[in-house]
């Protein structure tokens, strides 16, 4: 007797062990779905102008517009903050930017980080490659004036309206 209630135990826990795993392989298929369906893949554009200077402290303002691809649109505040061997006064009318491994528009929003080195006069050319995390943003646009050296800085996109608030 004891035999058979032993038996019936043992085969209860192998039951309650495959049901366990197989449950467990259901979430895991269930989870996989929701992984892929969270994929980055927003198209999101910027249009923007900047002016500023520098004189081994670097210092631009400007604002644009972040467009994506659903329809969705945000007017932007953009602040340049950083440091280097530089020198110059400068403008950008027209640049462009264009954002990689984004969810929502509000993954544009932040610090980015920038290195650069720069010699340009009258009539220069940029393009640069901005990351935040594993959000990035190429830019490129045709800008006036002189700059020259190489400086380090943070490029910042906010919310036009809150810029003056997130950066006291």
């Amino acid at each position: 007797m004891i035999t058979l209630y032993r038996s019936k135990q043992i085969r209860n826990r192998k039951l309650a062990v495959l049901m366990s795993a197989g449950l467990l392989g259901a979430m895991g298929l269930a989870t996989a779905g929701t992984v892929s369906a969270a994929q980055p893949d927003l198209d999101c554009k910027l249009t923007f102008s900047l002016k500023g200077w520098s004189a081994i402290y670097q210092h631009a303002d400007g604002s644009g517009r972040v467009t994506c691809a659903n329809g969705e649109s945000m007017p932007v505040h953009i602040r340049i903050r950083g440091g280097g061997l530089t020198a110059g006064k400068w403008r950008i009318n027209d640049g462009q930017g264009t954002f990689t491994d984004v969810y929502k528009i509000s993954d544009v929003l932040g610090d980015y980080a920038a290195a650069s080195a720069d010699i340009g006069a009258v009539k220069s050319g940029t393009a640069q490659v901005l990351s935040k995390g594993t959000v990035s943003l190429a830019l490129s646009g045709v800008g006036q004036g002189i700059n020259l050296g190489i400086s380090g800085s943070k490029f910042t996109i906010s919310r036009k309206g809150r810029a003056h608030e997130i950066h006291k």
